[in-house]
């Protein structure tokens, strides 16, 4: 089977960008075979820290013929058209002008033969390569080509022949470049010419080898120690890591993020263990997890009680002759030193109170024009006050916890470990005697931080996460710093997703105008703040920035509510439906509608509603549109002639207030069900019933009624917004 294969060979690629370039590797090539006309049966990308690779199976042999006619400018056009029109065609087209019902034209008739499989793979490595979108790139040496790292080799085989093509590497000193940190390896010729040959592991198995296709090249770099998929490294260092952990009575901490990295950062995985000395065991297990895991990429252990052990896994990306003794006590000595000063850090700072450390917020800048941090400390503390009956909190407890909220940014441990803000607010909190719920809502108070987080659910933690959000919502809306397309660097789309459902899952009935117009006033007429070089205040016309803030947030939280929705599976037209109606500054509300909504359509009386609705509907605006005016007024009726018009007239009378009061006491299962009832009386007025009847007064009293269906389903919802079923 023919098959293509491709290796890039360069200096370690960042793990966090290997996933990324193996897909955009597999999809440019791909995109650009089925553009030039080659089928394939299957393509597979793997990276590793030093080799990106792609293998694809089942090319054929040449591109199709081509035989096709195209049509060209009019015979009557311009020169520069029709010039035009001859320069796009191949060499040997026949060119003709012929006659049609819509003129005279120019016809080309093209007849081209294909071309070889592996000079159309050269042109598309040379042009995927030299274009690669990576997130980051360098140039080095002497050499004009952006890559992410230093390239050394470029492995390039068609049917197992190497592939004529060299990435256009310009050198502006000289015929060599030079890669000076792998100098006692290897150096690179300019340009890099496609070869059949690689290398395997930089330090166990450095010189090259030549290989004839995937399962040679696959094989052959197992035995010189490079496992070629991640997916499999990741499998070894989890089987090896679990292993250690079981002869040692011990359970691997589950980390899946951590298992994917460390699977970038080696070729050949060897796993070890390590031990944490006894005397830091004392530090939070968070401080230890975090210095083990971001700065040393260690995996924690666990013992049989679920708490943190003694011990920890750390991946090597070698094999030694004293089997990882050294390699061990280097990473024990390197977190012994980190640990250290985590320690310090957590022994000097409780010796002093989180509320003495809130005035040194005042120096720290939240942002030029919103002030220092401790300008919104003060802020969300009066706005959590504002929102604690509603959430059921204390309110004295509230704004306390408010105010602590961002005293642990001035800690030591803070600023080494800035990814426990909040957590260590927490700890120092209670070692100060705090209430317990205070110091949970100071950990709590940034979440939730994504779909995966937690969402708080105890009221203190829900007032002062509400606050802490809206306040930086409707702060960067008064400043004019919303989100725009795919840039949002304050990251206030998360943030309105975090209050969605703090509201949400909480069922919060709060009123978001009231609510962001307190925000907006407590910031706007705020006093000069404690940053020095701030800005002072947004102005002095709060009405008239109020009345364009508030709007304007609720429609972009609309439009985070119905992702949210959407991404619970929520029909887009059943959200569209409810949101026509307005109402979105009470989002428990909105949802409530929205599900009595899907429940009913769900029903066959639901069902069969929509379609009568639909047919009611377009009659309705069928027949307006050619009389030239619309028929929304009362109907007569002494009009009512036949019994099922009468019927649905009386049903429709009965049910609007009945729904009207439903929709008011917030039943929205009652109004569907009001709703339901209809149905017969609308299929029988339809079954029986000519709506445009030769009478002129009773086709114009029946079109009042139809328009009656409309109004009587529009109080619910927007019907017209569903996509409806056909009879």
């Amino acid at each position: 089977m023919p098959e293509l294969l491709l290796e890039l060979l360069s200096e370690e690629i960042p793990a966090r960008m290997q996933a990324r370039a193996a897909d955009d590797l597999k999809r440019l090539v791909c995109d650009r075979l089925k553009k030039a006309g080659l089928a394939f049966d299957n393509a597979d990308a793997f990276v590793t820290p030093r080799r990106l690779a792609l293998v694809v199976g089942g090319i054929p042999d040449s591109t199709p013929d081509i035989s096709e006619e195209r049509r060209g400018p009019r015979a009557d056009a311009p020169e520069k058209a029709v010039a035009g029109f001859k320069g796009s065609l191949p060499d040997g087209a026949k060119i003709e002008k012929r006659e049609t019902d819509k003129g005279e034209f120019y016809f080309a008739q093209v007849e081209q033969k294909g071309r070889k499989t592996e000079y159309v793979i050269k042109d598309i490595l040379g042009g995927t390569l030299n274009n690669f979108p990576w997130p980051k790139s360098m140039k080095w040496a002497e050499c004009d080509l952006p890559w992410v790292r230093p390239l050394h080799n470029v492995l390039g085989i068609y049917q197992g022949k190497v592939i004529p093509f060299s990435i256009a590497l310009k050198s502006r000193a000289g015929k060599r470049a030079w890669a000076e940190s792998e100098s006692n390896l290897y150096d690179t010729e300019l340009p890099l010419t496609a070869n059949n040959e690689t290398r395997g592991h930089r330090f166990l198995s450095p010189k090259s080898f030549k290989v004839k296709d995937f399962a040679d090249y696959k094989a052959k770099l197992e035995k010189a120690y490079v496992i070629l998929d991640a997916a499999e490294r990741a499998a070894v260092i989890e089987k090896q890591a679990q292993k250690l952990a079981k002869a040692a009575k011990l359970e691997l901490k589950d980390d899946p993020g951590l298992l994917a990295e460390v699977a970038g950062l080696v070729e050949w995985p060897v796993v070890l263990m390590g031990t944490i000395d006894e005397a830091f065991m004392e530090l939070p297990d968070e401080v230890l997890t975090t210095s083990m895991r971001h700065h040393q990429k260690y995996f924690a252990l666990l013992d049989t009680k679920g708490t943190l052990a003694p011990k920890f896994i750390v991946v090597a990306n070698t094999e030694t002759s004293d089997k990882g003794k050294a390699v061990v006590a280097g990473n024990e000595r390197v977190l012994r030193a980190r640990l250290s000063d985590a320690k310090f850090f957590w022994d000097q700072d409780r010796k002093q109170t989180l509320d003495s450390r809130v005035d040194a917020l005042k120096g720290r800048v939240f942002h030029a024009k919103l002030g220092a941090v401790y300008d919104k400390v003060q802020r969300v503390e009066a706005l959590a006050g504002a929102l604690a009956e509603t959430c059921g909190a204390d309110a004295t407890d509230t704004k306390w916890a408010a105010r602590l909220t961002k005293a642990d940014l001035s800690t030591g441990m803070v600023t080494e470990f800035p990814d426990l803000q909040g957590v260590m607010g927490r700890y120092y909190a209670l070692a100060d005697g705090e209430k317990p719920e205070v110091a949970n809502a100071i950990a709590e108070h940034y979440a939730p931080q994504g779909p995966g987080d937690a969402c708080p659910s105890a009221p203190v933690s829900i007032a002062v996460a509400l606050a802490d959000k809206i306040d930086s919502l409707v702060g960067f809306w008064s400043i004019d710093e919303k989100p725009t397309g795919s840039k949002d660097p304050f990251a206030l789309r998360r943030a309105t997703l975090g209050v969605i459902r703090l509201i949400i899952e909480n069922q919060l009935r709060l009123n978001l105008t009231k609510i962001f117009d307190i925000t907006a006033r407590g910031i706007i007429n705020r006093v000069e703040p404690a940053v020095p070089g701030a800005t002072g205040h947004i102005g002095k016309v709060p009405e008239k920035i109020i009345e364009s803030l508030i709007p304007d947030l609720l429609s972009f939280f609309a439009d985070r509510l119905k992702v949210h929705l959407r991404e619970q599976g929520v029909p887009h037209d059943h959200i569209d439906a409810v949101f026509a109606l307005g109402g979105g500054d009470d989002p428990v509300r909105l949802l409530a509608r929205v599900e009595a909504l899907g429940a009913f359509l769900n029903t066959d009386d639901g069902g069969n509603l929509l379609v009568a609705f639909k047919r009611a509907a377009n009659i309705v605006r069928i027949e307006e549109k050619k009389d030239g005016k619309h028929y929304d007024s009362e109907v007569d009726e002494k009009l009512l002639e036949l019994k099922e018009e009468k019927n649905l007239h009386k049903e429709l009378k009965s049910t609007a207030p009945t729904i009207a009061q439903a929709l008011k006491d917030e039943n929205f299962h009652e109004a569907m069900g009001q709703l339901a009832g209809l149905r017969k009386p609308v299929d029988d007025f339809f079954d029986q019933v000519t709506v445009n009847c030769e009478d002129e007064a009773l086709r114009e009293n029946r079109l009042r009624l139809l328009s009656e269906i409309s109004s009587a389903l529009d109080d619910v919802a927007d019907f017209s917004k569903i996509e409806g079923r056909d009879k």
